[in-house]
């Protein structure tokens, strides 16, 4: 029996299994761009969004008259297939490619044609009862198609990403609420500044990610406005009158997201300007999440040579050569993922602006980086929280211990002694090892009972926590 079918295209013939759902322009886009290993399976999201947007193609083309009905039904099943996650192990290109996304277009092309032509009675390959240009590219160019399955893409992403995000959030608001009455020591420049609770310390890391919720969710809505209808330029050239509008209309109702047609689809063509603002805030998150892993990484150091005030959940033995050791190796873990977001927001920044005249041919590579940033931001947080912040313990007594034995108390009694005599006090107690207490009492500078009230780090701590 034969087990190869052959087909052609302008620059000659090549052989593919008999059954092969993809065609000759993903063949040989599967040979020219071996690149990351990474196809866009990888991302279901992507391809999802590819067959939507073919999708409301062809249910737009079937209400302007521009496609056989039998046809169109054939070609929305396959798309519904793939959007319903199957068939998606036949995306086999690279996510970074030549061609502007060409070959991801036509791996959509040559699947859903295929898929379509054995609903209809056909073998692969038979394009001349259902062709991949001719009838389920219909209306469209890569040069539309191809940034608004981008868009898609990413916008799947936004609400996974701000779950994440409000569970880390209430993860650390948790800590706060546990830690509120732990007293220890602030500190600026790495140096004892002056008292404060841990509770408002963690208080301030649900905060601090709670700030992007709403962020990431605004800045998603540029992403809506796609050029969906512009095919090659924003011209238009080759579309029916009124496919655009009704493409735009049906991809919000298959997709559930609000799209809108760009004003200016010639400039919507060849600007990247919303995945530049969109890839800005991953990096603001990372940039945040990091610096609080770096806190959680100090904070949890020693156990005993270190700061030591928090304890982290054990959760893998930390060395091959050193018994009992426990790294921190969640936080270390999100320092890493944060690092790849920030230089992946690099690669769309240069990639953004590299577009030329009408059409950025760099869009892969924008998709490939902003997916990844998401996919792992997303498990990035989540690991956090559950591996992590839900199980940190407090060491209440090495705060309390540190903070009896720091001169941080000092700030209060400025306002008392003036700043020159309280850096004297200070000295002093660092130099003899004295407490700040021993040595006000010692110089007789304010009375006892006065200088317990002063000094007293609950008062400090209801302003840390009210404020």
């Amino acid at each position: 029996m034969q087990s190869r079918r052959s087909e052609a295209d302008t620059i000659g013939s090549l052989d593919l299994p008999i059954g092969a759902l993809h065609g000759i322009q993903t063949e040989r886009a599967r040979q020219n761009f071996p690149i990351t290993g990474v196809p866009l399976s990888h991302f279901p999201s992507i391809v999802v969004a590819l067959a939507m947007v073919k999708q409301a193609a062809v249910r737009a083309n079937i209400e302007i008259g521009g496609i056989k009905p039998q046809k169109a039904e054939a070609i929305d099943a396959a798309c519904q297939e793939i959007i319903d996650g199957k068939h998606h192990e036949h995306f086999m290109v690279d996510m970074i490619q030549g061609g502007a996304g060409t070959s991801t277009n036509m791996n959509a092309n040559e699947v859903i044609a295929n898929l379509a032509l054995t609903k209809l009675g056909y073998a692969p390959g038979e394009y001349e009862h259902l062709h991949p240009n001719d009838d389920v590219n219909q209306g469209q160019s890569t040069n539309d198609v191809y940034p608004t399955a981008v868009r898609l893409a990413v916008l799947f992403h936004v609400e996974p990403l701000c779950a994440a995000l409000k569970g880390l959030q209430s993860a650390f608001g948790d800590r706060a609420e546990a830690f509120a009455d732990i007293a220890k020591v602030g500190r600026t420049q790495l140096q004892d500044a002056v008292p404060m609770s841990l509770g408002a310390e963690f208080r301030a890391f649900a905060v601090t990610v709670g700030e992007d919720i709403d962020r990431i969710r605004e800045i998603g809505r540029l992403l809506k406005e796609i050029n969906l209808g512009g095919t090659a330029i924003g011209t238009g050239v080759n579309t029916k009158t009124g496919y655009d509008k009704r493409a735009v209309t049906h991809l919000s109702q298959i997709s559930g997201f609000d799209f809108k047609q760009a004003k200016d689809l010639i400039e919507a063509s060849s600007d990247l300007g919303g995945f530049v603002t969109f890839s800005g805030i991953l990096k603001r998150l990372a940039v945040k999440l990091s610096k609080i892993c770096n806190d959680l990484r100090l904070l949890s150091s020693g156990p005993r040579a270190g700061l030591g005030e928090i304890t982290l959940p054990a959760v893998q033995a930390g060395s091959s050569i050193m018994p009992g050791k426990v790294n921190p190796v969640i936080p270390e873990v999100v320092n890493q993922i944060c690092y790849q977001t920030i230089g992946n927001d690099l690669v769309v920044t240069m990639a953004a602006e590299a577009g030329q005249l009408q059409l950025n041919a760099m869009e892969p590579v924008v998709a490939y980086n902003l997916l990844k940033s998401l996919k792992i931001l997303i498990n990035g947080a989540n690991v956090l929280t559950e591996k992590c912040v839900f199980g940190i313990e407090a060491s209440a007594d090495r705060c309390r211990d540190l903070l009896d034995n720091s001169l941080v108390l000092t700030t209060a009694l400025a306002p008392h002694l003036g700043y020159d005599a309280t850096a004297r006090v200070a000295k002093c107690a660092l130099a003899t090892g004295a407490s700040i207490r021993d040595v006000v009492i010692e110089e007789g500078l304010i009375p006892e009972s006065e200088l317990d009230k002063i000094l007293s780090p609950a008062a400090m701590l209801d302003r840390s926590m009210s404020s």
